[in-house]
């Protein structure tokens, strides 16, 4: 096994803990945590995708990600102001 699958796999293990955390209710999608982990493990298969020149893979979770990133910009701009 190379780097490149354990990184793989771990993108994958990201993404599918969120999911199932999600459909378990034991995590919210509207949570910067869910958007987070989703983020990071679907920036992490794109990545691996353009690298391996997976055009359909990098459709998937290039999107994903741009969706993610979408959802934790828009957490970012619709949370409270902290008080000092």
């Amino acid at each position: 096994m190379h780097a490149l699958d354990i990184v793989e796999i771990v993108g994958a293990l990201v993404v599918l803990v969120a999911f199932a955390a999600a459909q378990a209710g034991k995590l919210r999608q509207r949570t910067l945590t869910y958007q987070l982990l989703n983020f990071l493990g679907s920036g992490l298969l794109a990545a691996i995708a353009l690298q391996e020149q997976s055009w359909g893979f990098l459709l998937l979770e290039g999107s994903w990600a741009v969706i993610s990133l979408i959802g934790l910009l828009t957490l970012h701009r619709n949370r409270e102001p902290q008080q000092a």
